[in-house]
């Protein structure tokens, strides 16, 4: 037996990711799209039959009519950052169970006030959980691993880097390209990075308790902010960086875990572990994705369970996005210190 499910928003990470994902997960059956115009809705279902299309510009068929149906037990929102905390309430007033796209918020006073809203006001049959995709990633989660049998966390990195362009099919999307919220593609982007890095610390079972940054914006058409680089204090004591630009003409990516016996370096699907008095060891995630995948068949077993996957828990969400803000605070006051609470 399949979970009727629908997909809210016609993007694309809706059209290249979600629609995939939900095709390949054997315990979901697409029921319905929804998208603010009909002729996006089309778009995205123009190769797909037996799915059912609402938006805002057809009469009777508004997200609020998706809602009423029996046949559809949750929804996959995945809208601009901003607009996504009214469907959100919706569909989990509705008794829809909710999986959306990060980031949880634009910014944690709104994000800590959904969760409060959920908390008193969502259906009590629906869960609230949020997409965070590098968490399913299989080279991190093994990662995660390997640190917990090493030691004491002693220091770490993490850096990603690249140049988003004009002209490329993320920065052309008007939301993107003027944004309304804080930190711009560090907050849209920024929050997988930070994920994986606290993925790879909770090996070690350490959360990051300071962050010291300092942020610019390096390029004129990536406002208002695409570079920080900081300096994050874990709660052992311990320290390490994360260096994340998205208007550099530097490439690359990589995270690295150094412990008391031995070092956890993952980059590109590949995790290098190396032990104390032995030699590296490789192993290669050739068939990992970008983790969609992954998450949404969690997802679709969460529900089967009637027990939330706590990987995607919006509390970890909200955690993710605490060190992001937390980063782009300590950037407007030259890099003083913010502490983090949650």
């Amino acid at each position: 037996m399949t979970v009727g499910i629908a997909l809210v928003g016609s993007g694309i990470f809706a059209r290249e990711e979600h629609l995939p994902a939900i095709q390949t997960t054997a315990k979901l059956s697409l029921k319905a799209i929804y998208s603010r115009s009909l002729k996006s809705a089309q778009t995205l279902s123009e190769k797909l039959s037996d799915v059912e299309l609402y938006s805002d510009d057809q009469t009777g068929q508004s997200f609020d009519d998706l809602l009423k149906r029996d046949d559809i037990k949750g929804v996959i929102i995945a809208l601009p950052i901003l607009a996504q905390p009214e469907y959100i309430k919706k569909a989990l007033a509705a008794g829809k169970h909710v999986l959306a796209e990060k980031p949880i918020a634009k910014d944690v006073a709104t994000a800590q006030e959904l969760l409060s809203w959920t908390q008193s006001k969502a259906s009590t049959s629906a869960t609230y959980t949020v997409a965070e995709n590098f968490r399913f990633l299989d080279s991190f989660l093994y990662g995660s691993q390997q640190i917990s049998s090493l030691g004491r966390i002693l220091t770490f990195r993490a850096r990603v880097a690249t140049l988003v362009q004009p002209g490329g099919k993320y920065f052309e999307t008007a939301w993107r390209k003027v944004p309304e919220y804080q930190g711009g593609f560090l907050l849209d982007g920024g929050v997988h990075i930070i994920a994986a890095i606290r993925l790879l610390l909770s090996g070690g079972k350490q959360n990051i308790k300071v962050a010291s940054a300092f942020t610019a914006q390096l390029q004129e058409h990536l406002p208002p902010v695409d570079t920080l680089n900081s300096t994050l204090q874990l709660s052992n004591g311990s320290s390490g960086t994360l260096s994340i630009s998205f208007g550099t003409t530097d490439k690359g990516s990589e995270y690295l875990i150094a412990c008391e016996n031995g070092s956890v370096h993952v980059s590109m699907g590949k995790v290098t572990v190396t032990k104390a008095g032995k030699e590296a060891e490789v192993r290669e995630f050739k068939d990992e994705g970008n983790g969609v995948r992954q998450e949404v068949s969690a997802w679709a077993e969460s529900i089967e369970k009637g027990v939330r996957n706590e990987m995607q828990s919006p509390e970890e969400a909200l955690r993710d996005l605490e060190v992001l803000e937390a980063c782009l605070r300590s950037g407007e006051q030259a890099g003083k210190p913010v502490e983090l609470t949650l």
